[in-house]
């Protein structure tokens, strides 16, 4: 993972896209993530409970998603920024293997208090180009003045 250690306020432009974040998650990744986060659901790892419910195969968490959205930001504000807020909607499913793109646009800059704030638009595309995760983030991050 490589974070951008020198970000500051100044740096940042309405409209900016931010590096983009890709996952393909399979049953492994699930796993791992489900043990860290006590989140054994037989519809996410048992084919024929999905199946039971109603669904295609065994599907991803939405967490996941919003975990691979907080890396992105990560990534791009580096050590010295830091993430105030996310807030997603989790819209539609992703099966294992599904290739999983995070993207992010500035759209708002502002001082408040004495934090540089950034507002961003969130997605997180699936393999048909929909956002199956929309959302907000708001990120402070350093000034050179």
């Amino acid at each position: 993972m490589t974070t951008n250690a020198d970000l500051y306020y100044e740096d940042v432009e309405l409209g900016q896209a931010i590096p983009s974040f890709t996952r393909s998650p399979n049953l492994m990744e699930w796993n791992r993530y489900a043990a860290v986060n006590d989140e054994f659901v037989y519809i996410h790892m048992d084919v024929d409970k999905a199946q039971a419910a109603g669904m295609k195969d065994v599907f991803g968490m939405g967490n996941l998603r919003l975990a691979y959205l907080h890396n992105m930001l990560r990534n791009w504000i580096g050590i010295t920024g830091d993430i105030k807020r996310v807030d997603v909607q989790h819209r539609s499913l992703n099966f294992k293997n599904e290739k999983l793109i995070c993207k992010a646009t500035v759209t708002k800059k502002y001082v408040e208090g004495a934090e540089n704030l950034v507002d961003l638009e969130l997605e997180v595309q699936n393999p048909e180009g929909k956002n199956a995760t929309p959302g907000t983030a708001t990120v402070a991050l350093p000034t050179r003045i």
